[in-house]
């Protein structure tokens, strides 16, 4: 029947997914009440709003699939890199430092490449400094090899099963170093995507690389859904749930509507904008002095970065910093 639709309706069909069907019936407060007359009304909210995805597919559902399949490694990482942080502290206990009381095995450096791939090779026995810097393929400083032959020698023994732990470290081992090679091949994909789209123009942020910015223009594009950047982040479901009867007005935490994946996302540009940009810095130096730190101030941040990705993708316009924090000042924002 769709493909009938989109035959005899060329480019008014629209797709929607389950969650934004949920998400809609939220938004009309029947969440939790499913029927077919409610999943309409929702979808008919939807329609209206502009929502939905073309049947014949865009340019903007390949960057949003390659965004999906990134997300989804991504996560596979998490888990496997505390499996490896646990099988090599089982190998070598006391070998790896928690974080913030000493120093740490950084599985991403040459580093902890060596001392996990030690750790496999010779069933948690400690290597001597040549080994850890042959296993590194000369990317580890002598001092550095010598701190960490030293700090092997001085852990307990290897347990009883360590040639047993040490095949499945191996394996693990060979499946991070997949996933990260997979990663690294759908962020060129990406790269590719990113700049045959309207959302190229937000890799001009500073802090914002081009998974930061695909993540946000594959759920955000076409921006002219969004009338105002209130609506952009309202859909982001950032902003704060609201309160009214007579007299009582209140504000909440934040509605948490619509996919998660967008939320991430401009979380994640305003991460890299209070990092790297003078007048983010400056707003989040305010933000603390009013007693806003840390997630809160995020939030915050996050709404200002709403307002700026959807001036710019509608312009097309470079970021500018000076010209940013001038006409901040000048709206007394």
């Amino acid at each position: 029947m769709a493909a009938e639709l989109e035959r005899r309706h060329p480019g008014w069909l629209r797709l929607f997914a389950p969650s934004e069907t949920v998400a809609a019936r939220a938004q009309l407060g029947t969440r939790r009440f499913k029927t077919d007359d409610r999943d309409c009304a929702a979808l008919v909210w939807l329609a209206r709003q502009g929502a939905g995805r073309l049947a014949t597919g865009s340019d903007v559902d390949a960057l949003a699939a390659a965004v999906a399949h990134r997300r989804q490694l991504v996560l596979a990482l998490k888990p496997l890199r505390q499996r490896l942080h646990d099988q090599l502290n089982a190998l070598a206990p006391g070998l790896s430092a928690p974080q913030g009381h000493g120093r740490q095995v950084l599985l991403d450096t040459p580093t902890g490449h060596a001392v996990l791939s030690s750790a496999a090779a010779f069933a948690g026995r400690p290597p001597t400094a040549r080994v850890l810097q042959a296993r590194a393929g000369g990317r580890l400083k002598a001092t550095t090899a010598e701190f960490w032959a030293q700090r092997w020698r001085q852990c307990l023994r290897p347990p009883p099963d360590a040639e047993l732990r040490a095949a499945r470290l191996q394996r693990d081992l060979d499946r991070f170093r997949a996933l990260r090679v997979d990663i690294a091949f759908v962020d060129e994909q990406l790269e590719r995507l990113l700049a045959d789209s309207a959302g190229q123009v937000l890799t001009t942020l500073p802090g914002v690389a081009a998974a930061r910015a695909a993540a946000f223009a594959a759920h955000t594009l076409p921006v002219e859904r969004y009338a105002t950047p209130e609506h952009l982040y309202s859909a982001t479901g950032l902003a704060p749930a609201s309160y009214e009867s007579a007299s009582v007005r209140r504000r909440g935490g934040i509605a948490r509507t619509g996919l998660p994946e967008h939320r991430d996302a401009l979380m994640g540009i305003a991460w890299g904008l209070g990092q790297f940009t003078p007048a983010f810095q400056r707003r989040r130096r305010e933000l603390n002095q009013r007693g806003k730190t840390g997630i809160e101030a995020r939030v915050a941040l996050a709404r200002h970065a709403c307002r700026l990705c959807w001036r710019m993708l509608h312009s097309q316009q470079p970021y500018d910093d000076q010209r940013y924090d001038r006409a901040r000042r000048d709206r007394g924002r």
